[in-house]
């Protein structure tokens, strides 16, 4: 006769439980990784702005023929950047100098 499959859903149990554990490892090794990366872009993005468009919050670097020329391959982020410089942390408010656990 055919076989018979005695635990039916088996294959979606172990498919569930390595998922999981792929998840688990992810967080305990790379999760952190990929945070910092993410907040070193975001910095270096603003920096830029900042270098770029700087004349909008105060902070004339570049001049202001120049920075008009990259207008408009900022138009989209100019509006979140502004708000990110109006609500950004000083340096003893950060999370990397918080006394976690303490």
């Amino acid at each position: 006769m055919g076989s018979v499959d005695t635990h039916p859903g088996w294959k979606e149990r172990v498919n569930s439980a390595l998922r999981t554990l792929s998840q688990v490892l992810y967080g305990a090794t790379g999760y952190e990784f990929a945070r910092h990366a993410l907040e070193m872009r975001r910095q270096a993005e603003t920096l830029f702005m900042l270098a770029t468009m700087g004349q909008l919050v105060g902070v004339p670097i570049l001049p202001p023929i120049s920075a008009l020329r990259l207008i408009p391959h900022f138009m989209p982020d100019i509006a979140r950047w502004k708000r990110e410089m109006a609500s950004q942390k000083e340096i003893w408010e950060r999370e990397e100098f918080e006394l976690h656990g303490v």
